[in-house]
């Protein structure tokens, strides 16, 4: 959708503040909807919930594809938004249904399609809107998500573990609201201004409703927030990680293709296409899949620590080269490769920690939380990175704008390198492949 945006801002004849609601509208439903779906997963079976979350995207797609209006479009965002469900309830399935052995691969060829798909969303987005409607970008989604629908009814199996315990109505609407009103700030701080009322008291209220939410969670034997297992130090590490990869990533996602379309008179930029901006990040993207798979020898043979905190140091590595040299495209194409695979290390390794960390049956619901986390941090990211370029002022940006933007991924990554060792200390929980739970030692 970002290439598209101002497309469909003209198209629809909305104002820039409406449009921004096609990817805020997402954004939100994703962060609600993705670990009260993982619980349900847990609960009534991954199979169910897979088939199920499959339907309602292709309805959201095909109504975005149908929309007449800014309204409609936005609405058919809201429903999309449950898409993002379908990552921790892979997860979950992969861990039921595989040997413990070709876990480590599986997780990490899943995360590696997810993170490559983001990016290739950039290049295809680009395409469709240089050369086609802006229709074909749903028309697309809705093909694909009908054929996935094809593929987890034919081969997804059911499941046999589910998770004891009822549904936790009042921990869901608690997390919702709190991310709902933390989330809406973020996003609308650069424009409505951060010591505005409305900024100020949307983070009071989140803060407010996390507050109560923990207590409540506390007192509830199926709490859909284990309060306990946050504590956990290598849990809250992984989430934090997340966290910053959500944050680190978006400098990026924002940057890069800015950069190459602005024109060339300005003094900074390639003046490219779309189509062109997105395709210097190709070979990063690229890289993701194969460095994902990676992770797991990679823990072999250097120690379990390595593939997380690894790939962060690749991805300070590509962010500082950024900061130093960013006038040429094969500087982009070279140095977002370095990024692209450093990404593929951290989003591979984040599954992996969890399943190392949780019992089978929270698997979906862990997975879920640790997709929040990295909403959250791409909303984060977002807010910054927006208010770096708003700060500019309204004549072309300056080649200092973007250097901050590189310097900040960087300082993620910095923050990535600690945390990913203290992500894998300590003892953790896991299942046994017959669904016993069993203590074993991550070190």
């Amino acid at each position: 959708m970002v290439p598209a945006l101002k497309l469909l801002e003209v198209r629809l004849h909305a104002t820039p503040t409406t449009s921004a609601w096609i990817l805020t509208a997402f954004l939100l439903s994703s962060a609600v909807l993705t670990p009260l779906l993982g619980r349900l997963g847990d609960q009534f079976g991954r199979r169910k919930v897979t088939l199920a979350v499959l339907v309602v995207y292709a309805i959201g797609m095909a109504g975005a594809a149908a929309a007449q209006n800014i309204g409609q479009l936005i609405a058919a965002r809201v429903v999309q938004g449950a898409a993002l469900a379908l990552v921790p309830l892979s997860m979950a399935i992969l861990r039921e249904a595989l040997p413990v052995k070709r876990l480590p691969f599986a997780m990490g060829l899943v995360s590696g399609a997810v993170g490559a798909g983001g990016g290739a969303g950039l290049i295809v987005g680009g395409l469709l809107a240089d050369h086609l409607s802006w229709r074909y970008l749903f028309v697309l989604g809705t093909a694909i998500a009908l054929v996935s629908l094809l593929l987890a009814a034919l081969w997804v199996p059911t499941s046999t573990y589910t998770a004891s315990g009822g549904t936790d109505v009042p921990g869901a609407v608690l997390l919702a609201g709190g991310l709902v009103a933390v989330l809406l700030a973020l996003a609308k701080g650069p424009s409505w201004g951060w010591s505005s009322g409305r900024v100020l008291g949307l983070f009071a209220l989140g803060l407010v409703l996390f507050a109560v939410l923990i207590v409540v969670e506390r007192t509830r034997s199926d709490a859909l927030l284990d309060v306990g297992e946050l504590s956990n130090r290598p849990m809250l590490m992984t989430h934090t990680a997340a966290f910053l990869f959500g944050a680190g990533s978006y400098f990026f996602y924002l940057a890069l293709p800015l950069y190459a379309q602005l024109p060339k008179a300005a003094g900074v930029g390639f003046g490219s296409t779309i189509t062109v901006a997105g395709l210097l990040m190709l070979p990063g993207m690229l890289a993701v899949v194969p460095a994902s798979i990676a992770v797991g020898r990679i823990a072999r043979v250097l120690g379990p620590r390595w593939p997380l905190a690894g790939g962060w140091v690749l991805f300070a590595v590509g962010s500082v080269l950024l900061v130093l040299a960013h006038d040429q495209m094969w500087q982009h194409a070279v140095f977002y490769t370095i990024i692209g695979s450093g990404t593929g290390l951290v989003i591979g390794s984040l599954p992996k920690l969890i399943a190392d960390i949780v019992p089978l049956a929270r698997t979906g619901t862990a997975n879920g939380i640790n997709n929040i986390a990295r909403t959250v941090g791409s909303a984060v990211g977002t807010a910054l990175a927006a208010a770096i370029i708003a700060s500019a002022g309204a004549g072309p940006l300056p080649d200092s704008t973007f250097t901050s933007l590189f310097w900040l991924a960087a300082a993620a990554a910095a923050l990535g390198i600690a945390v990913g060792f203290f992500a894998v200390r300590g003892e953790a929980t896991a299942a046994a492949p017959t669904g016993e739970l069993v203590t074993q030692t991550t070190e």
